[in-house]
């Protein structure tokens, strides 16, 4: 490799030489008048001022006068001037050369630091970019020394901070960016740049408070540059502390709209059945004499208010269970249609005599699937369809594929869900304005068979017109190994 000082020798020749060869073609080759020569000096002194500076510029700023003078200017071959007016003009053609040197060399140095801070300016751009893509604090705090490297192209960097009284480095630990060497700077809070060492350090400020410092090994970067890094990551710091407060306090939000809701579902619904346990129990302690037939109907009603509660407590139980991810499926290949037998059948009682009509394609493949847990997940739907439609509409089953999925809905002819509230239909503990204190439940169906389908690897959804009934569907996952099943086209119960 060639050294500085080298290159720079071989400039200083460079332009010597160009002098010469300026002399020898006026000299030789082309005889001109001196003003032609002089002009021509000044055209060559500014190109070289402007591309290798100053100093070469004056010296071959000098050496192109001796080379007039001696050759252009009467006596020629002699350095004397016969002449007097020839000393003004060689006077002048020396200033305006070295100042032209000078102007030139300087607008060429304004331009290099003009393209530097632009460079700095887009380096800091993405630095700053980066830093606001983590709203987590200590994933910032981990990647804050790492982005300082890959932006600035230095070697190493290191952040220490006063809170948490530690140190994040971009890589393995370097001895001159040592903790206490961290310390002391935030506590001077002033920058120290160690150019023989390739080491700078700064205080990390949030307004007039210092928080931390930073090091940085390496090519040394202006002291501007360095103070908005510092100012940058302050920002980004606070930035991040600002988000996760946020989130905080939006899941304390959500934490007590979540326990608002619980309480609204214990009290309209779980508290009904106790209701009737009590009055029944009630009734039957203050009146001893009551008949056989009065007994047996408050009995009844015990039964089956206490089974009701039992089911809410189990519901709850479950959903909290599916939140955790502590449910295991049991996963086989089964034909969609016994699931659908399945959930009709846990569901005979409740719909009564409503009319049910079930339409399965033909020649359906088998669906990796959990049954019990894929039963009720339509018994949810089937119940859901059956509270909120009149008891003489229909409610239509469907299954059909859709490429890698086999698509079940249930369709109803109620009054259809509203599209605000389309959004939150499957919300724990949700219930439709309208049907909150008029329909019982506990808001709990819809997001357990949510949870259930998800854990399928599926997707559940809703389709609703006001009006005209709703329609929700799920999906489940092809079998690819099932053989394929065929379902009849049409059922009617």
């Amino acid at each position: 490799m060639i050294r500085p000082i080298a290159i720079r020798g071989l400039q200083f020749v460079a332009s010597l030489a160009i002098v010469a060869g300026i002399t020898a073609f006026y000299h030789k080759v082309l005889p001109v008048n001196a003003t032609t020569v002089a002009l021509t000096f000044l055209l060559a002194i500014l190109a070289v001022s402007t591309v290798w500076g100053m100093a070469v510029s004056v010296v071959m700023s000098v050496a192109a006068m001796l080379s007039f003078n001696y050759f252009f200017l009467p006596p020629v071959g002699r350095f004397t001037i016969a002449d007097p007016q020839n000393w003004v003009a060689l006077i002048a053609f020396l200033v305006v050369a070295v100042l032209a040197s000078h102007l030139s060399t300087r607008a060429r140095q304004k331009a290099d630091d003009a393209s530097a801070r632009r460079r700095d300016i887009e380096k800091l751009y993405r630095f700053s970019q980066g830093l606001l893509e983590s709203g987590n604090v200590m994933e910032l705090l981990n990647r804050i020394p790492a982005q300082i490297v890959d932006a600035f192209e230095v070697g190493a960097a290191a952040l220490f901070l006063a809170d948490k009284q530690k140190v994040y480095r971009s890589g393995p630990v370097i001895s001159q960016l040592d903790t206490e060497t961290l310390k002391t700077i935030m506590l001077r809070e002033e920058p120290i740049i160690d150019a023989a060492n390739s080491l700078c350090f700064l205080p990390v400020k949030l307004g007039v408070r210092p928080i931390g410092s930073l090091g940085i090994s390496g090519p040394i970067l202006p002291r501007q540059t360095l103070e908005a890094i510092a100012t940058l990551v302050a920002i980004a710091m606070e930035h991040a502390r600002a988000v996760e407060q946020l989130g905080q306090t939006e899941a304390a939000r959500q934490g007590e709209a979540l326990r608002t809701a619980l309480l609204d579902a214990v009290t309209h619904a779980l508290r009904t059945p106790l209701t009737s346990i009590k009055a029944s129990v009630t009734n039957l302690l203050s009146n001893p004499r009551l008949g056989d037939p009065q007994k047996l109907e408050l009995l009844t009603i015990i039964n089956e208010e206490s089974d009701r509660l039992n089911r809410l407590v189990g519901e709850a139980g479950e959903m909290a269970r599916l939140d955790a991810g502590e449910v295991e499926l049991n996963l086989g290949p089964q034909p969609i249609d016994h699931v659908i037998t399945a959930a009709l059948e846990q569901c005979r009682n409740s719909l009564g005599s409503r009319p049910i009509h079930i339409q399965v394609a033909d020649n359906l493949p088998r669906v990796r699937v959990d049954v019990a847990r894929a039963r009720e997940v339509l018994v949810h739907l089937i119940e859901n369809a059956n509270q909120y439609s009149p008891p003489d509409r229909p409610i239509t089953i469907a299954a059909e594929r859709a490429g890698d999925f086999v698509v079940t809905s249930v369709a109803d002819q109620g009054d259809g869900i509203d599209d605000p509230e389309q959004a939150l239909i499957f919300e724990k503990f949700y219930r439709g304005k309208n049907e909150r204190y008029s329909v019982e439940g506990t808001g709990m169906g819809l997001p357990i068979a949510k949870a259930i389908v998800e854990a399928h690897g599926g997707t559940i959804g809703l389709t609703s017109q006001r009006g005209h009934g709703s329609v929700f569907s799920f999906t489940l996952p092809i079998e690819r190994k099932a053989v394929q099943a065929s379902a009849p086209a049409s059922l009617t119960q």
